[in-house]
């Protein structure tokens, strides 16, 4: 948790416990409390937010995928009469140097 060990937390909570006199404990558990609903409210946002990003993702990559083939198909259809169209002007060329 944190990066510290149980051990760690342990002297922690012992100095805590040492350092903080019994009369502050209930608003030591308030103030605590109220960290962990927020980070716990922070966490379920950041959690939300993420699982709407990846539902747009997911939406969108069908999308890019038609578009991707709707465009490589448009491409492939003009540039075979353009092929043929090259192919003729060569032989046309070829065919006046042999004269």
């Amino acid at each position: 948790m944190f990066g510290i060990s149980g051990a760690e937390f342990l002297v922690v909570l012992l100095v805590a416990v040492l350092v903080i006199p019994a009369r502050h404990w209930p608003d030591v558990a308030k103030f605590l409390a109220r960290v962990v609903k927020f980070v716990r409210g922070v966490i379920w946002r950041i959690t939300d937010a993420s699982e709407k990003i990846k539902e747009q993702i997911e939406r969108e990559a069908p999308i890019d995928d038609l578009i991707k083939t709707t465009t490589d198909d448009i491409l492939s259809e003009i540039s075979e009469p353009i092929k043929k169209l090259g192919k003729k002007s060569s032989v046309k060329k070829s065919g006046r140097g042999k004269k």
